[in-house]
């Protein structure tokens, strides 16, 4: 590991560090990878890949890009707005509106570079990002393809509970409490963050599910000092009021892959937004693989499936 980067830069790679401002004024701080054999007189294929609900641009979205800059493609990654390297004050807000928007702004930035084919921009969406990325799809209709890993819908679980199991009352409850919160963060002049994040602490007696994440976020496998996972606990509010994917069936006819663990908890999301989307649509299932198996695990992350879905579409 260099950096805090969880994987060694490949020799066929150049990474860059970019700068750009989203629609909110917000600097974002990205990274560019681009094949070796990169000549800036040509014309290239654009994907931009989101990284996971608390993760940043070092972790899983920087071996989505290298691996897709390898096959040809020029890749971007980037850390959220008020999160990672990106500006933004106070930090660790999330908001559906604002991560939206980073994916918009991000081909705002690719669509801009010389060496970039504007009609061949896609998304790779990791977990939440799935969710945001097809959001973006929805009303930004440059972006020509989209496809998502281990797709969370954070929305739909925040207004609705696991597997939409809230009541009313639970639901109101919830927003009882944030509204609660929002006096003490306005009296303290700085937001709570949830209680929970990483390093997050587990061992053989915690939840399968939970145990996933700290595999992967508290070990060096994964962890990275900006990705500590919490957002602050007002934030949930706007997720509770707006969803994300209400206009799925408009990305027709531009092209939805939607990728998951064979063993995934969190399946349902990508199944359910697989029906609800409109053709072309595909919901690819890789065998053996749970949720955060597909964050970093090179030899279960179908690559090839990805470079053919883009390949295929970008013609």
């Amino acid at each position: 590991m260099t950096d805090n980067y969880i994987i060694e830069l490949s020799s066929n790679v150049t990474r860059k560090s970019v700068l750009y401002k989203n629609r909110f004024g917000i600097n974002i701080s990205a990274d560019l990878y681009i094949p070796t054999n990169f000549d800036e007189t040509k014309k290239y294929a654009g994907l931009i890949i989101g990284a996971p609900y608390g993760g940043v641009k070092e972790q899983g979205p920087g071996i989505y890009a290298q691996s897709m800059a390898e096959r040809g493609f020029v890749a971007l990654t980037f850390d959220p707005s008020y999160n990672g390297y990106s500006g933004g004050d106070p930090r660790h807000i999330s908001s559906p509106d604002l991560f939206v928007e980073d994916f918009s702004a991000a081909v705002d930035y690719l669509g801009t570079r010389s060496f970039i084919d504007r009609n061949k921009i896609g998304v790779i969406g990791i977990c939440g990002s799935g969710g945001f990325g097809i959001s973006a799809a929805q009303v930004d209709r440059r972006i020509k393809a989209v496809a998502t890993i281990s797709m969370y819908d954070i929305s739909r679980v925040a207004s609705n509970g696991w597997k939409d199991s809230f009541t009313e009352e639970n639901r109101n409850n919830i927003l009882d409490s944030i509204a609660e919160q929002r006096y003490e963060d306005f009296e303290a002049a700085q937001p709570t963050l949830a209680q929970r994040g990483a390093p997050i602490g587990f061992d053989e007696n915690t939840d399968p599910i939970g145990r996933e994440f700290g595999e992967f976020y508290s070990t060096p496998r994964g962890y990275h000092p900006n990705s500590i996972t919490q957002f602050t606990v007002t934030s949930s509010m706007s997720f509770m009021n707006l969803p994300l994917l209400t206009h799925i069936k408009s990305i027709s006819p531009r092209p939805l892959l939607l990728i998951i663990g064979e063993h995934a908890y969190s399946r349902y999301f990508s199944e359910d937004a697989f029906e609800l989307a409109a053709e072309p649509k595909e919901l690819y299932v890789v065998p053996n693989a749970g949720h955060v198996d597909l964050y970093d695990k090179t030899d279960l992350i179908p690559f090839d499936k990805l470079e053919a879905f883009f390949t295929e579409n970008f013609r």
